[in-house]
């Protein structure tokens, strides 16, 4: 990952991770709206039901030791580790957040492993958090029995290299299971993207520190070509667009503006640019793609 995307995306959440927490609670991710995006219910509900619709797409029931890439304040790492009573390390690249997570997972109870003397059918779950770069990662193989990424593919510079080092720290049987922003499909009747389109991505990719994005066919792709097995994928951007409608809304909440203001020009720029990601969504050019694969 090159030094100064590193620090671009360290800087974006140092500066806005308080303040999404502040309005949006610990979940930094798209909520579900059913599968056509026409259930109306609470934001937090919306975003803990998308880690449950997800798992049970992927038909993933249990795991012991678990992968958070791209871990933000916790909230799947410790949704995750209380569900399946599991052991779970969460990497980010943010300083502050890793930081947050690990006050987080002290007020639980999940900051550390299990007692000693403690037997295995009284493991208590756990979460530990690191600053660590997802493409080089100080793990060593076959590690992890599953792996959850929700919402950092977006971010990584190198998407093959991303899926070869989550296929390394998995053992073999184990779990992937990734949602990420994508773009359409190319190779489909609406052709190549458009200049209109690449200016639209470009923007977004400015706005929230994004090298690029690839299409849901290129990811299932890729990681054909690295071994996983049981692939699998599905376009959620239906489930998933009304989140932005209710971004927006929340950014026009007193507290919201007053909290934009002490958090900076990043987070301010991210707020003035919420319309780039609905437009994204509302004429097709942004979709949100679930893959999973087994190694």
């Amino acid at each position: 990952m090159t030094s100064t995307l590193y620090q671009q995306i360290q800087n974006f959440y140092d500066a806005s991770s308080s303040l999404w927490e502040q309005i949006w609670g610990e979940h930094m991710h798209h909520g579900y709206y059913g599968v056509a995006g026409n259930h109306r219910k609470d934001r937090r509900q919306a975003q803990v039901d998308l880690i449950e619709e997800m798992l049970a797409w992927a038909e993933v029931n249990q795991a012991e030791k678990i992968l958070d890439v791209g871990c933000g304040i916790g909230g799947s790492s410790l949704y995750l580790a209380d569900r399946f009573n599991a052991r779970v390390v969460g990497i980010t690249l943010s300083p502050v957040q890793a930081s947050r997570a690990v006050e987080r997972a002290q007020a639980m109870g999940m900051n550390g492993g299990n007692a000693v003397g403690e037997s295995s059918a009284q493991k208590r779950p756990y979460a530990n958090f690191q600053v660590v770069d997802a493409l080089n990662t100080p793990f060593s193989d076959n590690l992890f029995d599953f792996i959850w990424s929700m919402e950092s593919g977006e971010h990584m510079p190198d998407k093959v290299q991303f899926l070869q080092e989550c296929y390394r720290l998995l053992k073999p049987g184990g779990a992937f299971l990734m949602a990420t922003w994508c773009h359409r499909p190319k190779h489909s009747l609406a052709g190549a993207l458009t200049p209109d389109e690449q200016n639209h991505l470009q923007a977004i990719y400015q706005v929230y520190c994004l090298p690029y994005v690839i299409a849901l066919p290129d990811y299932e792709a890729i990681a054909r070509q690295i071994g996983f097995r049981q692939i699998r994928v599905a376009d959620w951007s239906m489930a998933v667009a009304p989140f932005w409608d209710v971004v927006i809304d929340s950014a026009l909440n007193p507290s919201a503006i007053a909290g934009l203001l002490r958090s900076g020009w990043p987070a301010i720029q991210g707020a003035l640019s919420l319309g780039l990601m609905q437009r994204g969504f509302q004429r097709g050019l942004i979709r949100y793609g679930l893959l999973y694969g087994v190694k």
